[in-house]
């Protein structure tokens, strides 16, 4: 994959998604705030590149597994377009997601504890059906489509040293690293992958040189919570643009709670973790460096902004 497919799936999903804001909240510190794209992440990118991308559809429409939020997306683009979707989820997901699911109109099946075992059962259920297939990390599509962030945050920014951004299966850090590259060819921004110390799915994939499961857990479960990163992040993530740092479920509670205490900004967990990195030190700027932080999703249960 290459920065051209970024760029082609932005022509294709344009007038389909947000252009989500930029937050300058200090000098050369920004948030991408897309949290505020259509259904609450910035994973509606992807879903509307997929779909739009397969042509005719079959009448059974979509199908995806997720921890929620492509889910969700999903949903949204579906609806958007006019086809079915059906969606699976883990047991693990929030209610507030599958309320969202729901309102969307998706059918929804809820089956196994973790991610990998709802996504085992839509492929299951594609087969059977014919559905088109939307995964939700590792389809080069999906891929191109989250990578439209990246464009959009160095277009809005005029371009930053570094990009923070979290990572579960690892198709929205491989999208923000190949849309924030130049069109030439051009290194760009140090990309800084953020992961929950329960869920290493690239720190571990790092270690051993290829992508391999592990366990899940924790705060961010159930939208970081793929066991294994997927092979095309990998492709893209293991470059020497890519640095991997992991974060503490104590760090992720207290960055969510500062983006609502002092910025306002209403993130569920795994959309607070690329802040936690910054917060709690775990990424430490150099003077001068100019700092995108990607805050990634929003549907959580507001009561628990301040709780954790």
């Amino acid at each position: 994959m290459t920065h051209a497919d970024v760029l082609a799936a932005a022509g294709r999903i344009d007038g389909r998604v947000l252009r989500t804001p930029v937050l300058e909240v200090s000098p050369g510190l920004w948030f991408k705030l897309e949290l505020l794209q259509h259904s609450g992440s910035f994973k509606v990118r992807g879903a509307f590149n997929r779909i739009l991308s397969a042509g005719a559809l079959p009448d059974t429409g979509v199908i995806a597994a997720s921890g929620g939020n492509h889910g969700l997306a999903v949903a949204f683009a579906a609806r958007a377009l006019g086809v079915r979707a059906e969606i699976f989820v883990p047991e693990v997901t929030s209610p507030v997601k599958v309320a969202g699911l729901q309102a969307l109109g998706a059918h929804i099946t809820q089956v196994g504890a973790i991610y990998s075992e709802a996504a085992e059962a839509a492929a299951k259920r594609a087969a059977e059906t014919g559905a088109l297939s939307v995964h939700a990390y590792d389809q080069a599509e999906v891929v191109a489509g989250q990578g439209t962030t990246g464009l959009e945050l160095m277009e809005q920014t005029g371009g930053v040293d570094t990009v923070l951004v979290a990572v579960g299966g690892g198709g929205f850090g491989a999208g923000i690293t190949l849309g924030t590259s130049g069109a030439s060819g051009d290194a760009g921004p140090r990309i800084v992958a953020v992961e929950p110390e329960r869920i290493p799915t690239l720190h571990e994939a790092l270690r051993a040189g290829r992508p391999v499961p592990v366990q899940v857990g924790g705060v961010a479960a159930d939208a970081l919570g793929a066991t294994k990163l997927g092979e095309l992040a990998f492709e893209v993530l293991s470059g020497p643009r890519v640095e991997s740092v992991l974060v503490t479920d104590e760090a992720i509670v207290a960055a969510r709670r500062t983006l609502w205490e002092r910025h306002r900004v209403a993130a569920e967990h795994a959309g607070s973790a690329a802040y936690a990195a910054l917060l709690s030190g775990v990424y430490a700027p150099a003077p001068g460096e100019r700092v995108a932080v990607v805050v990634c999703g929003s549907n959580t249960d507001p009561a628990t902004l301040v709780t954790g």
